[in-house]
């Protein structure tokens, strides 16, 4: 994608921004990154959508495209041809939504592409068909940012409205996963590739909260109901519920999708708070059935991530008793080494935490930590100037995915989000 200059000149201000409160090597990677990702990974269309590429892998996933844009967000009130960009993937969510609403990633035509050949789903569009209720919370979510950013509505056209009720519909029927007839089989030894029972997925009971098939990671569930998930669904339909009402005027959809989001979240208080160590906790999964996952994933939405991204819809008391639980080693996937300490994830090595996870630790965290681990971040990226999938805790400079532009955008938003403590924390001027 080439920049507009007006979006070229906002990046740079941005930036500047940064460089005058953070210095010369923050200012710098916030530039770069920010131009990166619109230049390498968006490709405009001539139909007025936009494909966006995760980094390395020539697929988009609706998960990745919108978090690879949030630092945008910021801006596009002020610029309306990067509010364009960003309305342009919003649409193309919104058509490969309706294409297929249980697939997570897409080809940019219909070339046939796939993860694996050997998947149950041989769409020659999409290229892989593991249902994740990210992939549809977030591009909900960004089109209702984005609308209240810049006061636009062409977004939201009769596909849109099609869309966000098949989204409501969909996380209802899967309320009671065995009326689905969503399957997903994959030929793998490694059990995190495929679903139980014949792609059914581990039996569940119903709840209340809407079955998920694969985690963020794009592993299976070990059981049917992530709780992260199910929350960011809660607060994808209080935007959804909005849009409905401020947009289309379509009080049922509006209804609907209130009385779903109520339902899912008694779910969640009933079945995915749990006790630990005298605290009540969110779990990471559960099946209703008394199966229960103590962890967390590195992978947004995640049970560190809720105060980002789902935070109308928290118990504040479980937020924290839970942050406190994933922050340490009752957390398998917590890692401490000589270099870093964070969360890592099962999709990865062990002893390897994620960027994502330490800038969204930062985020939810206090502004005293979120400086600390901007600093982290910069000292462990192998000296390539961008941030990767994972490393090790004891040597950075082991890493997976040289190039995985989601973690560029979430260390923007970091080092965006420091800035802001910096301005808050200024004196007023005395007039």
């Amino acid at each position: 994608m080439i920049l507009h200059p007006d979006v070229t000149a906002t990046l740079r201000t941005a930036a500047d921004t940064v460089r005058s409160a953070l210095g010369d090597q923050v200012g710098a990677r916030v530039e770069e990154s920010l131009t990166r990702t619109l230049t390498d990974t968006v490709t405009l269309d001539e139909d007025g959508t936009a494909f966006v590429i995760t980094g390395d892998i020539p697929a988009m996933w609706l998960r990745d495209s919108t978090t690879q844009m949030l630092p945008y967000l910021r801006f596009a009130g002020a610029c309306a041809p990067l509010a364009d960009v960003l309305t342009g993937i919003v649409r193309r969510q919104f058509r490969l939504i309706e294409h297929d609403p249980y697939a997570n990633a897409f080809n940019r035509t219909a070339t046939g592409a796939h993860w694996d050949d050997g998947d149950l789903c041989d769409d020659p569009l999409v290229w892989e068909q593991k249902y994740e209720v990210d992939s549809l919370a977030y591009p909900v979510q960004f089109a209702h940012r984005l609308w209240r950013a810049t006061g636009r509505t062409d977004v939201f056209d009769e596909r849109a409205h099609r869309v966000l009720r098949s989204v409501v519909d969909q996380w209802r029927l899967e309320t009671d996963h065995e009326q689905s007839s969503y399957r997903f089989v994959r030929d793998s030894p490694l059990p995190t590739e495929t679903l139980a029972r014949d792609g059914r997925g581990t039996p569940v009971a119903v709840t209340g909260m809407t079955w998920v098939g694969f985690r963020p990671s794009d592993d299976a569930c070990t059981y049917g109901y992530n709780v992260p998930e199910n929350l960011h669904a809660a607060q994808a339909l209080l935007a959804l519920a909005d849009i409905a009402r401020g947009v289309y005027g379509d009080d049922r959809l509006a209804d609907d999708a209130d009385a779903l989001r109520t339902t899912i979240s008694a779910g969640v208080a009933e079945h995915g708070v749990v006790e630990h160590d005298g605290e009540r906790v969110y779990a990471y999964e559960v099946d209703g059935l008394g199966g229960v996952v103590l962890m967390d994933d590195a992978n947004m939405p995640s049970l560190l991530s809720l105060p980002f991204d789902a935070p109308e819809v928290l118990d504040r008391d479980v937020t924290a008793a839970t942050r406190r639980l994933v922050l340490g080693p009752t957390n398998p996937y917590w890692f401490r080494g000589s270099a870093a300490e964070g969360i890592g994830s099962p999709h990865t090595e062990p002893d390897h935490v994620w960027p994502i996870a330490l800038c969204v630790e930062g985020i939810t965290g206090t502004p005293e930590r979120r400086r600390e681990l901007l600093d982290v971040l910069l000292a462990t990226d192998a000296g390539t100037g961008r941030m990767h999938e994972s490393f090790h805790v004891d040597d950075p400079t082991s890493y997976s995915r040289p190039w995985f532009s989601w973690a560029d955008a979430m260390f923007c938003e970091l080092a965006l989000t420091v800035v802001d403590d910096e301005r808050h924390a200024r004196p007023a001027s005395r007039s």
